[in-house]
């Protein structure tokens, strides 16, 4: 076996004389220390770095699934909006072609508001319940419409020429 020779634990330079002495023990710091140091303080620089990169994503992440579920809800409303106009909508338009009918447009203006084809003479069937039905004053003609210059004859002279 071949012997090395050792190095030795302390070095021959005076106290503070290097630029990697260690104040505690005064020993001169060897390569392979400080970079180790070096490189453990790069391996968390990294990793924090990465922590903060994936919470950012992750945060980016929950903020996109909360906004995604918020627009499903929207959508969903949306779709109900218009399933509810799309019925309102088939029953409007059964209802108008019901009522092209020239039958029923007639059977709807004798029932609901009394007319009656000329000729023809009106019948009101009186229940024995009913003593009789309302009945309807009609309202009053409107005075014809005078020009403004009557108004005011009116206003100086108190009566209409």
């Amino acid at each position: 076996m071949q012997s090395r020779p050792r190095r030795p634990q302390f070095s021959s330079r005076p106290e503070g004389s290097g630029p990697n002495v260690t104040s505690a023990i005064g020993m001169e710091e060897t390569f392979g220390r400080s970079r180790a140091r070096r490189t453990s303080l790069f391996t968390r620089t990294i990793m924090w770095v990465t922590g903060l990169i994936c919470a950012a994503l992750l945060l980016a992440t929950f903020a996109q699934a909360w906004s995604n579920h918020h627009l499903i809800a929207q959508v969903q409303q949306e779709q109900q909006t218009l399933q509810q106009v799309r019925t309102q909508h088939s029953r409007l338009s059964q209802d108008a072609r019901h009522y092209q009918n020239p039958a029923v447009v007639e059977n709807e203006a004798r029932q609901q508001f009394g007319y009656i084809r000329p000729g023809e003479h009106a019948v009101v069937i009186i229940d024995a319940n009913n003593k009789g039905q309302q009945k309807i004053k009609p309202t009053p003609a409107p005075p014809p419409q005078q020009g403004h210059w009557q108004d005011w004859w009116k206003v100086f002279f108190g009566s209409t020429p």
